[in-house]
């Protein structure tokens, strides 16, 4: 009987552990993709329509934090976060439709172009004087700003448990990437508007294992495990998505720039709770949690059942229900 228990044991364990295998595919590969869009590329896309583009031109959007990846083991001199945040916010300003971007990143390279282009043509011309190219466009707005923070380990926590070799853990981690964006007038010198923006990155990390003698020579050993890490690129291109989102809503508040439609405006900032987000970025704290001072206001009930058998040293272990009923009231609103 115990030896049909322990071939038993095996072959569940085997199951389980190819079942897991056949799940994660290791060895996996996918195809290319179209880029993964941010989940305020909606907000984004559906701006109200414009009543004119605006040119505007972007030098560098970089990294100002200086952060590089944390390591626990050795020296890391990855960043932290991406290098290309530049291309990020081009990309977004065409996205919304209010903007006209202009290169300027690389406009020595654009000039380099020009010139040569200039010369074949007088080349080829016979002697002819050569049309000249058409002049390039100049911004009316530049934008400026970067990547202006990376804190790490801003909540951190988990939970485990662990009788007889088997058991499991969660661990969780937070870190938080904020975004500067100002624009300013090309003719004046003057910051038109300045927003930022600034989103969480998590991570967690679940596993369990079986570590135990089923037999006096006979060891049991198993484990599994999950590990998500939120991209920190698609962190930034979704705050970089938002901020641009919120230049342009407070341009039009401000009266920097027009909407075709001041109609589309207001059916927008219902759609997409505009107002809501402000209220909600007001009752945040420093760790992104909303901050509600009648969080614990009132009465909670709640209910739970079990099924269970204790399995030790117990000769006759029975199987036995449970229930178990719950009921809370805050002593004050927030405690």
């Amino acid at each position: 009987m115990k030896r049909l228990q322990t071939l038993t044991v095996i072959v569940l364990a085997g199951i389980f552990a190819t079942s897991c295998a056949g799940t994660m595919q290791p060895m996996h590969t996918e195809p290319a993709e179209p880029g993964t869009l941010s989940r305020a590329y909606d907000a984004l896309k559906y701006l109200p329509e414009p009543e004119e583009q605006v040119v505007a031109a972007v030098y560098r959007f970089r990294d100002q934090t200086g952060q590089y990846k944390p390591s626990e083991t050795v020296a890391s001199w990855s960043t932290a976060v991406t290098q290309g945040a530049t291309s990020i916010l081009i990309k977004a300003m065409e996205d919304s439709g209010w903007f006209v971007p202009i290169e300027r990143e690389s406009i020595s390279n654009l000039l380099n172009e020009r010139q040569i282009i200039q010369n074949i043509r007088q080349q080829h011309s016979g002697g002819q004087q050569a049309s000249p190219l058409p002049p390039l466009l100049f911004a009316g707005v530049m934008l400026e700003g970067g990547i202006i923070g990376y804190d790490t380990n801003v909540v951190t926590g988990g939970v485990g448990a662990r009788y007889l070799g088997t058991g499991g853990s969660a661990q969780y981690r937070k870190d938080q990437v904020t975004i500067y964006l100002r624009a300013v007038s090309t003719q004046s010198g003057r910051v038109l508007k300045t927003v930022h923006t600034t989103k969480s990155i998590i991570s967690q990390k679940l596993d369990s294992g079986v570590f135990r003698y089923i037999d006096m020579n006979r060891l049991l050993e198993m484990e599994a495990g999950y590990t998500y890490n939120e991209p920190p690129v698609m962190a930034v291109t979704e705050a970089i998505d938002e901020a641009v989102k919120m230049l342009v809503l407070e341009g039009i508040e401000d009266g920097i720039w027009n909407a075709k439609d001041e109609n589309e405006v207001l059916a927008y900032r219902e759609r997409f709770e505009y107002e809501r987000q402000f209220e909600r970025q007001a009752q945040r704290d420093y760790f992104g949690f909303l901050n509600r001072a009648n969080m614990r206001s009132g009465w909670s009930f709640s209910t739970e059942g079990n099924l269970g058998q204790v399995i030790g040293n117990y000769s006759n272990p029975d199987i036995n229900a449970g229930l178990s009923l719950q009921i809370e009231k805050g002593l004050t609103p927030s405690v």
